[in-house]
């Protein structure tokens, strides 16, 4: 692909600076995604780089990448630093706990960071156990419901990770908050948990695009399907532009969590594909242009 490139959702870790449970052994097979032992080795900017070389990529947002919750602020501090001095990542939404009666403190200090855009509290709950990385919805939560509603005065955009489920929910509480921009992380993983999966996903999908300040991310098909090819994510990709609109989506690679399943050339090449018959402006938008917008990045494109 030749198109300038905003990356919407990567990570970095360094396994030696903070501690990832979810990276750390004893590694199974078991569950939703499983073993995460392939990319359970330290991943920085120059890995970035070397992964996608051959590619314009002129930014790069940076998503909290599940350190241990009590080191949530040394993460930031440690990608802040390599974003002064790398300009890799451009942008971080940092992780917060919003369901802590202190978590303001945390907001606070966070975005005291140059680069910090937004926080991501993953949510990801399903009546079936297996599919849940939470124990309860979160959604559910008062608590949780107040310290969302905090993002706005630290001027914090939200990273929604969320099932099909959850959406109705999530579009109700994105309806009272119109002044906290949501970016939906992975298309909405619609996880093949009945016959009528998608048919769910698609209606979730539209409650939560009729909310103008929902953003949807294009990535993470690897938690969908882990043996995905262009062919078969080609419905799922143009269903989710039909729906959000080619000024409200944005295409990331998601690595090294994706290089699970995939790796970024052909997960990158695999979109350029697939949106082949959309208009340069089109493809320019979707490519960098709204993640540049969404995430306040700043970048001449």
């Amino acid at each position: 692909m030749k198109l300038p490139f905003v990356d919407a959702h990567i990570h970095l870790w360094d396994l030696e600076k903070l501690r990832y449970d979810w990276l750390s052994a004893p590694f199974d097979d078991t569950g939703v995604n499983g073993s995460t032992e392939a990319i359970a080795k330290t991943y920085l900017p120059s890995d970035y780089l070397a992964d996608a070389t051959g590619f314009d990529v002129r930014g790069t947002v940076h998503v909290d990448a599940g350190a241990r919750a009590d080191q949530a602020l040394n993460e930031t501090q440690w990608l802040q630093g390599l974003s002064d001095a790398e300009a890799l990542p451009t942008a971080l939404v940092a992780f917060a706990g919003l369901n802590d009666p202190n978590v303001e403190a945390l907001l606070e200090a966070h975005s005291h960071h140059k680069s910090v855009r937004g926080i991501r509290h993953i949510l990801n709950w399903h009546p079936d156990s297996f599919f849940s990385y939470t124990p309860a919805n979160l959604l559910d939560d008062p608590q949780w419901q107040a310290g969302y509603a905090k993002l706005a005065k630290h001027n914090l955009s939200f990273d929604l990770q969320i099932y099909a489920n959850q959406m109705a929910q999530a579009a109700e509480l994105a309806a009272k908050h119109p002044d906290i921009p949501v970016m939906l992380n992975h298309a909405g993983m619609p996880v093949k948990d009945g016959d009528d999966h998608l048919v769910r996903w698609e209606a979730g999908m539209k409650l939560l695009a009729a909310q103008p300040h929902v953003w949807a991310k294009i990535s993470g098909m690897g938690f969908v399907e882990r043996t995905w090819t262009t062919a078969s994510i080609r419905p799922l990709v143009l269903k989710v532009i039909e729906i959000f609109g080619t000024d409200r989506v944005m295409f990331a690679s998601d690595v090294p969590t994706d290089k699970l399943f995939s790796d970024y050339a052909t997960i990158i090449n695999s979109f350029d594909e697939i949106t082949a018959d959309f208009s340069d402006d089109e493809r320019r938008d979707m490519f960098g242009r709204n993640a540049n917008r969404a995430y306040r990045l700043n970048l001449d494109l």
